[in-house]
């Protein structure tokens, strides 16, 4: 209200009503992205939109640690999702953003990793938009990025790989991927959510033309304390899943970057400890 003069004090409480209205108020949301789950990761940015938050919508993949960097009067709204177990669909999930920012409040999107990543963070910024509420997006290292820093796994590298490819593997039904063209490109391939289907993954890209014995790389729980790190060939990717109990979320690097891991995989980059392991 600064440098407005003309008011009397009476009138000041009309114009408080007026741009608190809900013509008024600031609909926005900001979709988050939180990293592969270390909160040390956070980013500055992300770190500030969740200490604002009055309404904080999160996702399975975000650790109880990220939360607790949150005001502790925010509203927490649990929208989880795993592999055949949804708290709540896509269409409710839109719904309750779009609610929360309607009422006025300050709302984070918080979503593992990267929201434009695998992350529907592309949907749900359409969906709001196309409803007249603004969006901030708030980007995070990606699970491949971090799973990679922290075994010593770079997604390129110009001696083996000078291109990284990420892929899911998660989808309705068949995998429509193009086979062919993955087989035979010589470079990085990064599958999210693949634990499922790596059995399936790894037959069709042998089929396809991929050596068997191309190295691979799963980790789960990437960055986190209990992180697990286990070594292989593609031939054995299924097994190597089995064997070891590998279950999500955990990522699977397929090509020549694995081999360098070996390098230092007892004490590398951000200092996690890691359990290397291979199929014998």
């Amino acid at each position: 209200l600064a440098g407005i003069d003309s008011l009397n004090g009476a009138e000041i409480p009309d114009l408080v009503k007026k741009m608190t209205s809900s013509k008024c108020v600031s609909r926005e949301v900001a979709i988050v992205g939180a990293g592969p789950g270390d909160p040390d990761l956070l980013t500055i940015r992300a770190l500030q939109k969740l200490q604002a938050a009055d309404v904080i919508v999160y996702d399975r993949l975000v650790a109880p640690a990220i939360l607790d960097r949150s005001r502790r009067d925010a509203k927490r709204i649990f929208v989880g999702k795993s592999s055949g177990a949804h708290v709540c669909g896509q269409d409710e999930i839109n719904q309750i953003l779009l609610r929360e920012a309607r009422n006025g409040q300050r709302v984070v999107r918080l979503k593992g990793g990267d929201p434009f990543i695998f992350g529907r963070g592309g949907e749900e910024r359409s969906f709001l938009l196309s409803h007249g509420v603004s969006v901030i997006v708030v980007p995070g290292i990606t699970a491949a990025l971090g799973c990679g820093a922290a075994t010593g796994i770079p997604m390129t590298h110009r001696d083996v790989a000078q291109a990284v490819t990420f892929i899911t593997g998660h989808g309705e039904g068949e995998l429509a991927l193009d086979w062919p063209s993955l087989a035979r490109m010589h470079h990085s391939l990064v599958i999210y959510m693949g634990v499922g289907s790596a059995g399936v993954i790894a037959a069709n890209l042998i089929e396809h033309g991929m050596n068997g014995g191309t190295q691979v790389a799963i980790i789960e729980n990437g960055t986190a304390l209990n992180q697990k790190f286990v070594t292989g060939n593609l031939r054995d990717l299924a097994a190597l899943i089995k064997r070891h109990e590998i279950s999500a979320p955990a990522i699977i690097v397929i090509g020549d970057v694995v081999k360098q891991s070996n390098l230092q995989f007892a004490s590398v980059g951000l200092g996690f400890k890691t359990e290397t392991q291979a199929l014998i």
